[in-house]
């Protein structure tokens, strides 16, 4: 199957392996282009599904999801509160690395709102694949991919709602602990993240 350019290319995996393939062929919005790769969700059918935001530089370069600074500081929260990883489904809401180049370095960006919502298409494939018992969507964007409209982490954080029929709840990213400059505010916040996991644990099948 060639590349579509287009923002109608719609396959119909019946695995994730299959909608990995196809993600890889995905032209649905211009990422793409400067992107090193595709990063699919990683994991299998599972009852915890964590959605975040985009690949950064190193799951551009690695390929597979969270696995930078910001992923490590997540398993850490996992763990913490409880939650094997490996029995977790992790993706993201675009899954293209999106970056303006500074020098050597690539700076992050903000997926606009027509990039979620084309990306969006591939993250409800995923959760109809997965099956999740809950979603917790990482940050704001996530959280507009996840609930379909914009929503305020902040008033919303750590309560049980529902998405499409499946229940699911919003939280920070980790990628903003990383951004604090306060040693103290980031361990609150740090703190607020591992409670937010522990919720989302409780509503888990035992």
């Amino acid at each position: 199957m060639a590349p579509r350019t287009d923002p109608a290319f719609a396959p119909n995996p019946h695995s994730l392996r299959g909608l990995a393939q196809d993600l890889a062929l995905c032209r649905r919005c211009p990422l793409y282009a400067n992107a090193t790769q595709v990063v699919p969700g990683e994991g299998s059918r599972a009852p915890l599904m964590l959605v975040g935001e985009q690949p950064g530089n190193d799951e551009d370069l690695a390929g597979r999801p969270f696995v930078g600074p910001a992923g490590k500081l997540l398993n850490q929260a996992l763990a913490e509160a409880g939650i094997a990883r490996d029995k977790t489904f992790v993706t993201n809401a675009v899954k293209h690395f999106k970056f303006i180049p500074r020098g050597k370095r690539r700076l992050h960006q903000r997926p606009s709102a027509e990039e979620l919502a084309l990306c969006r298409w591939w993250l409800e494939l995923e959760t109809k694949l997965v099956a999740p018992v809950l979603i917790v969507a990482l940050g704001a964007s996530a959280a507009r991919s996840v609930f379909g409209r914009p929503v305020t982490v902040g008033k919303v954080r750590g309560q049980i709602l529902e998405a499409g029929g499946t229940k699911a709840m919003a939280t920070i990213h980790p990628s903003f602990l990383l951004r604090m400059p306060d040693p103290d505010a980031r361990r609150r916040e740090y703190a607020a993240l591992v409670k937010d996991l522990v919720t989302a644990r409780v509503h888990l099948p035992a």
